[in-house]
């Protein structure tokens, strides 16, 4: 009996934080949508990036890159000293990442460990990780 609470509950709280999840991607793509053009370019170049690009980012919401993380992570890339050494191409990477349409499979791979092996197969990001993984700088120790 236990045992079915315990599932029911995880269950639960995974629909629940899919549900917060989708709410404040939608919240905070409202937001930007709802700004005036000015505003909305304006931001967007202290972002470095295009007003469509801002909208997209956010609409996709604040998490829509983690998967680039994890996967820096499983090669062994540090995402920190990646962010801090190529600021430009780390954040072109999170856009790529942020429309990605292979994420179920990146998850996929990275829950089965998998994901250093099969990411060059379908990773928008594949070419750029290769080149980090080249630099000792870059690497977790």
């Amino acid at each position: 009996m236990q045992t079915v609470a315990h599932s029911s509950g995880t269950i639960a709280s995974r629909l629940l934080n899919w549900c917060a999840k989708a709410w404040e991607a939608t919240v905070e793509g409202d937001v930007i949508g709802s700004l005036d053009d000015q505003a909305l370019r304006e931001i967007a170049r202290d972002c470095c990036v295009t007003p469509d690009q801002l909208l997209q980012l956010a609409k996709a919401g604040p998490h829509a890159a983690d998967e680039m993380i994890a996967l820096m992570t499983a090669l062994n890339i540090d995402p920190d000293e990646a962010a801090h050494a190529h600021a430009f191409q780390f954040r072109d990477m999170q856009i790529t990442c942020s429309a990605c349409t292979s994420k179920e499979r990146c998850r996929r791979d990275l829950a089965r460990h998998a994901a250093d092996q099969e990411y060059v197969h379908y990773c928008g990001n594949a070419e750029h990780l290769n080149g980090m993984r080249a630099e000792p700088d870059l690497l977790i120790a």
